[in-house]
């Protein structure tokens, strides 16, 4: 009688190994049984867990690749040959999925210098939407207190407490653990995340090579935890992390900080960067783990085992790096300028050039007021949603976020008006406080320019700003000069101008 791998090799299916699972490929078609197996984390022991298993598999998968997974076959002994969907007793399942083309996966274009910023923006926004559908209750919350992480945390060091030496010194696998462990002792910070409402039912396990950007634009992130609730149960930021530290583990810190600010000013979650760096030290930290124990798995190839150790090593160092300073040092720059004079256009460059989180006043007032960020507030100027106090709330928020970030050690971009000379007081004292550096980027343009893109918004119906050619002349009259600043500090920039020119001026003031 055959094994089942060797049976289904011989059908003509190429393997691939994992620690917890056989997948086998086809053509068009992708077959995964789940080894017999327990982990301590996961128990796939039983032909009922495994079903179970695959099951919970093609469900969970469904909110983020609807057409990849097919369904669950029955793996079956015909004649003493093990076959997929055959007409023997059942002795195994296995997920069927459509086999998608490792070309369009995002490790592989990455590698290849094909994956671009945009479809980097693209993952971000996508995962955002799913966090925001994703189930968020009393249970997905306890997933968020400090102890249930700490839990996790120490069994993550517990299980490779007898082999971490064959990959860090001594004192940098005790570096790691105190410093994780140090930073749950702030549990202000992960309780906020509960009350925020960012502590849901994720994915779990969000990497490059579960991100599949395929020709027909469509965009497939598969192969969720379906194993163990807890592990898919948590913050947001732990599963956005997952991509981030894969970014860095690539050598793309860059696409990784770009990747954390476009998924921040699409779920609005800024408060992401109190607790970002423990979640890719962390998950980092995971992967080592999970790598270590392929690397000692005895039924895997010789190949796949020193791949293995190769892999878990570098993971561990990176769990180690994240305590180091970031390679971007912070600072706050504040755009500010008339309306229409190009603010979001410029604060967005710079988040480009610095890959730094931007936070705009338009998208942080619609926040509040519990509206679209493309969605109107009203027509009445310096009213309701725009009125004195209104307005001031929105400052305030913009400076919390902004306090959150720097304090992460990362540059902040805030677009906002700052038509007063008590608004832009605040960002810079936030900025001293900080100890970082201050910039004010003022944005302008001929009036007649305004007013001409005023009127193109005005056509265009949704934008982010409320902003119409009807308030200018109030606008202009309500706007305090800059005069209260130094060189140094100010920089003006007419956006009526070529615009790579103006890109290479704040290249050359802002870039490390």
């Amino acid at each position: 009688m055959g094994t089942l791998k060797a049976d289904l090799e011989a059908a003509g299916l190429d393997l691939i190994e994992t620690h917890i699972s056989w997948v086998f490929l086809a053509e068009q078609d992708v077959y995964k049984v789940k080894r017999p197996v327990d982990f301590g984390f996961l128990d796939f022991t039983t032909l009922q867990k495994r079903e179970d298993a695959c099951r919970a598999e093609v469900r969970l998968n469904e909110r983020l690749a609807p057409d990849v997974y097919l369904g669950v076959l029955p793996v079956t002994l015909d004649g003493g040959v093990h076959r997929l969907g055959g007409n023997g007793p059942v002795v195994d399942w296995a997920v069927h999925m459509r086999r998608l083309s490792a070309t369009h996966r995002a490790d592989v274009l990455l590698e290849a210098g094909t994956l671009e910023p945009a479809q980097v923006d693209a993952l971000a926004e996508r995962i955002a939407r799913f966090h925001s559908n994703a189930r968020c209750d009393e249970l997905t919350s306890r997933h968020g207190e400090p102890e249930m992480i700490r839990r996790n945390v120490r069994e993550n060091f517990e299980q490779t407490r007898n082999t971490i030496s064959q990959y860090l010194a001594p004192a940098q696998a005790a570096e790691i653990e105190a410093w994780q462990l140090a930073m749950l002792e702030d549990e202000s910070r992960f309780e906020a995340r509960i009350r925020a409402r960012r502590v849901r039912d994720g994915h779990g396990d969000l990497r490059l090579e579960h991100v599949y950007f395929e020709a027909s634009e469509t965009l497939a992130v598969i192969d969720c935890i379906e194993f163990n609730d807890r592990f898919r149960y948590g913050d947001v930021c732990a599963d956005i992390a997952f991509l981030s530290m894969d970014l860095a583990w690539h050598g793309r810190v860059d696409l990784a900080e770009r990747l954390l600010a476009s998924y921040a000013r699409e779920s609005h979650d800024f408060g992401l960067y109190a607790v970002v760096d423990f979640y890719e030290s962390y998950r980092a930290f995971v992967r080592g783990k999970i790598a270590s124990f392929l690397a000692i798995d005895p039924e895997a190839s010789h190949f796949t085992r020193e791949r293995a150790k190769r892999e878990a090593r570098r993971y561990f160092m990176l769990a180690l790096a994240y305590e180091r300073p970031p390679l971007v040092p912070p600072r706050v720059i504040a755009v500010t300028g008339l309306i229409a004079s190009g603010k979001s256009r410029t604060a967005s460059l710079i988040g480009e050039i610095l890959a730094a989180p931007v936070l705009s006043s338009d998208r942080t007032r619609k926040f509040l007021a519990g509206r679209a960020p493309d969605e109107a507030l009203g027509n009445e100027p310096w009213a309701g949603a725009y009125s004195k106090e209104a307005t001031e709330a929105v400052y305030a928020a913009l400076f919390a976020d902004a306090e959150t970030i720097v304090a992460s050690g990362r540059p902040v971009v805030i677009d906002a008006s700052f038509r007063t000379r008590a608004a832009r007081a605040k960002a810079r004292e936030l900025a001293s406080r900080a100890g970082v550096p201050f910039t004010l980027i003022e944005c302008t343009a001929p009036r007649e320019l305004l007013l001409e893109r005023l009127r193109k918004r005005e056509t265009r119906g949704t934008h982010e700003s409320d902003a119409r050619t009807d308030l200018l002349e109030e606008f202009e009259r309500r706007f305090e000069p800059i005069d209260e600043l130094g060189a140094a500090e100010h920089l003006r920039l007419d956006t009526s101008g070529d615009r790579a020119q103006n890109r290479a001026r704040l290249v050359a003031l802002l870039a490390p």
